[in-house]
């Protein structure tokens, strides 16, 4: 369906990256980066989860300058705050009483990183609408032990699907990757061609 003659690297080890990359069937290998997030300084959040999107793809590009490298970051913006992963289980209590009943917005920065140093990064975002939670199922859910590697303390492709009401754009983009347009993207940048039979 598609081919590509890039070495397609994912700076990732995200298990639902690895996925919804793998829907496109190409192949692609999977190393990733040592850098601290923290380190990103920015003004606004749709700059700050670029920020991390490339801090993760340039520290691969380094270690393998001949490939084509796809780095991202998904975060949980809510009234201007980012809910991190939570540590705690009354962190991530905390941070699902303050997402129930109302809407948040989910953004995943992407970074592509081609081995003649062209760098597209881009970011979507997908509003969230949550139900209104009762203490009960919001403590069920925490002790699951689910939240604790997600951005904002749920994921929608588990049992934290539950949480949502409705979302507003790609429900990709809320696991971890937009992936139509990451495609589009790399379609526009010749990484990926359509194979004709």
């Amino acid at each position: 369906m598609f081919k590509t003659n890039h070495n397609l690297v994912l700076a990732s080890a995200s298990p639902r990256r690895k996925e919804l990359l793998a829907m496109l069937s190409l192949p692609f290998d999977i190393i990733t980066s040592e850098v601290e997030e923290t380190s990103v300084q920015a003004t606004t959040m749709r700059d700050y989860v670029k920020g991390v999107a490339l801090l993760k793809a340039r520290d691969v590009a380094k270690k393998v300058p001949s490939a084509t490298i796809i780095g991202a970051d998904t975060i949980v913006v809510f009234e201007e705050e980012l809910l991190h992963k939570p540590k705690t289980r009354e962190e991530a209590i905390s941070h699902l009483i303050r997402l129930s009943g109302k809407h948040h917005a989910v953004m995943t920065a992407v970074a592509i990183i081609e081995p003649n140093g062209n760098e597209t990064v881009f970011v979507e975002e997908t509003t969230v609408v949550f139900h209104h939670l009762s203490q009960e199922l919001i403590e069920v859910y925490v002790d699951s032990g689910d939240p604790f590697d997600k951005a904002g303390g749920y994921g929608i492709q588990t049992a934290g699907t539950l949480l949502v009401k409705r979302i507003e754009g790609d429900y990709n983009n809320v696991v971890g990757l937009p992936l139509a347009t990451l495609f589009a993207q790399m379609v526009a940048l010749d990484i990926i061609q359509f194979a004709k039979e």
